[in-house]
This record gives structure tokens, C-alpha cells and sequence, in this order.
């Protein structure tokens, strides 16, 4: 029996070393991101109510069931928002995926050159936080500042209004561009280099040119990391927030709720209406949850059948 409970005690300690160390991450979870999550919860379940009536009416809060999640869904300039977050990645992700696929595909072409530096050049602006890279572009584009006005000014092409419609949805995609680049090609060119260079020599044995190579096998291959960068860039457009805010004050085009978020944050510190902004943001976070699990079956069923 001794025996026994001694043999027991190396599998118990084996068995709890993995938990042990995973207990630091698992703490912060928990406090980072389970709780805040479930008080933003129970807080769209609560609302200011008026006890009283006339000039001694009270505002007390109180719990108003689903009562935010309709004035949110009901709420003109939150449905606006979202429709110029569509708009606005219509225009910025199909860009975004395709310049990083190009560079990725140039960067693992046999003879290119300078691939190390041209590959810390072509993700050296990701290192540049959004709110810098906002506020750069933002100066490039006031006429005041802008090289580009500067020279339409001086051949008498006419003033350029990188902030009216449509222009600010392409200005702002041109900053998605700068900052979501290379992360993406990163990850792209990193599946590539994993893909065996003999499949690329047989294909070159059979005469295909470097196109072809590029076009029959590179891509398909690597299939899932485009799978990857188009789901973090959805949900990234999804959560449009920083562009927008900082260029706020350069132009009268983009109002205080002029995406989502904005609205969110609007509601929360300007209109102390935290329940309202707690319920947004819970209907936010599901239809990105929602939208992302279909393109996720979607892509699956596309890329590896039906058996997916």
C-alpha cells in the first residue's frame, strides 16, 4: 500500500505541473477579460430610471432588461456606423490582403535580392503605432500641409479634399495600408517558406514558369494563412476606432459618432450612459463573434471541402 500511494505522488505532481504554470496566464485572464467582460454584461441590463415626478424626479438606476439592446439597435447613428465600417472595408481589406499576397509572393521569387532588408522595410510601419501613423497621414492630408495640394495648387488641378465623400474612405484605407501590410506578409511569406522546395522544382521540370508556380501552387497553399489575415482584418475593421478619432479634429466630415465605437465611447463619457454603451458594445462583440465563425465555415468548406 505504501508503494502504491508512493507511485502515485510523481503522476499527481506530473499531472499539476502544467496547471502551476499555467496559472499566471489563467489569473490574468480571468481579471483582464472574463470579469470585465461579464460586469459589461450585467451593466446593459442596467439604466437610469426617473422616481417622481415634476422638478423632484430622481435618476436612479435601476434594471431595465433588454431595454438598451433595442434603443442600440433601434439607433440611427449606430446603424450609420456600422454601414461606413462596411463601406470603409469593402475598400480597405481586399487591398490590404493584396499588396501583402504580392509582396509575399515577390519575396519568395528564387532570385530576388535584398529580401531580409526589403522585408524589415515592408513591416517597419506595423512598428508604428495606429495613433502616430493617423496623425502623420492626417498632416499629409490637410491642404494647408500637403505636399500633394501643394503641387495640384501649383498645376492648377483644383484643391483636393482627401476628407470629403468618398476620398476620407480611401485616406483611411491608405492608412490600413501602411499599418496592416506587412503584418499580413509576414504571415503569408512565413507559409510559404514552410511549403518544400521540391513541389516548386517539379513544377519547374514540367516547364511552368514562376507565374504559374505562383498562381497554381504558392496560393492555394497557403490558403489558410490568407484565411487567417482576412478573419484578424475583418474583425479588425470591425473595431475601427483610433483613424478615425485622431483625424476628427482636422475635419468637420467625421463626427463624434461617425463609427461604432465612437459612438460607444460617446455614450459612456460624454453621455454618461454606461448601460446604453455596456449594450452596444455586447452587440458589437456578438455580431463580430457571428461574422467571423461564418467567413471561418465559409473559408473551411471552400478551401478544404466538405469534410471541413
Amino acid at each position: 500500500m505504501p508503494a502504491t500511494s508512493a507511485g502515485r505522488r510523481p503522476r499527481v505532481r506530473a499531472a499539476a505541473t502544467p496547471w502551476l504554470f499555467a496559472t499566471p496566464a489563467i489569473v490574468f485572464f480571468v481579471l483582464f477579460l472574463v470579469i470585465p467582460i461579464g460586469y459589461a454584461v450585467y451593466l446593459s441590463f442596467r439604466g437610469f430610471r426617473v422616481e417622481g415626478g415634476g422638478a423632484f424626479g430622481r435618476r436612479t438606476q435601476a434594471f431595465v432588461g433588454f431595454e438598451n439592446y433595442l434603443t442600440a439597435l433601434a439607433d440611427p447613428e449606430f446603424v450609420a456606423g456600422l454601414g461606413r465600417v462596411l463601406l470603409y472595408g469593402v475598400i480597405a481589406i481586399p487591398s490590404v490582403l493584396g499588396l501583402a499576397l504580392l509582396f509575399a509572393l515577390l519575396l519568395d521569387t528564387p532570385r530576388v535580392r535584398a529580401r531580409g532588408f526589403s522585408r524589415t522595410a515592408i513591416f517597419l510601419p506595423y512598428a508604428v503605432p495606429g495613433v502616430i501613423a493617423s496623425l502623420l497621414w492626417g498632416f499629409l492630408y490637410l491642404p494647408s500641409t500637403s505636399p500633394v495640394s501643394y503641387l495640384a495648387r501649383q498645376l492648377d488641378a483644383g484643391p483636393l479634399d482627401f476628407f470629403g465623400f468618398p476620398a476620407l474612405y480611401f485616406s483611411l484605407a491608405n492608412i490600413a495600408l501602411w499599418s496592416g501590410v506587412g503584418f499580413n506578409m509576414i504571415i503569408i511569406f512565413t507559409s510559404l517558406r514552410a511549403i518544400p522546395t521540391s513541389i516548386y522544382e517539379a513544377a519547374r521540370i514540367d516547364g511552368a514558369s514562376e507565374l504559374q508556380i505562383a498562381w497554381r501552387i504558392k496560393i492555394p497553399l497557403v490558403a489558410p494563412a490568407l484565411v487567417l489575415t482576412g478573419l484578424f482584418s475583418v474583425i479588425g475593421t470591425l473595431q475601427l476606432y483610433s483613424e478615425p478619432a485622431t483625424l476628427r479634429p482636422m475635419t468637420t466630415t467625421i463626427s463624434s459618432t461617425w463609427v461604432p465605437l465612437m459612438k460607444i465611447y460617446q455614450e459612456a463619457f460624454v453621455n454618461d450612459n454606461l448601460g446604453g454603451a455596456a449594450a452596444a458594445s455586447v452587440v458589437l462583440a456578438v455580431g463580430i463573434l457571428v461574422l467571423s465563425l461564418l467567413l471561418l465555415r465559409f473559408f473551411q468548406r471552400r478551401t478544404f471541402g466538405d469534410n471541413a
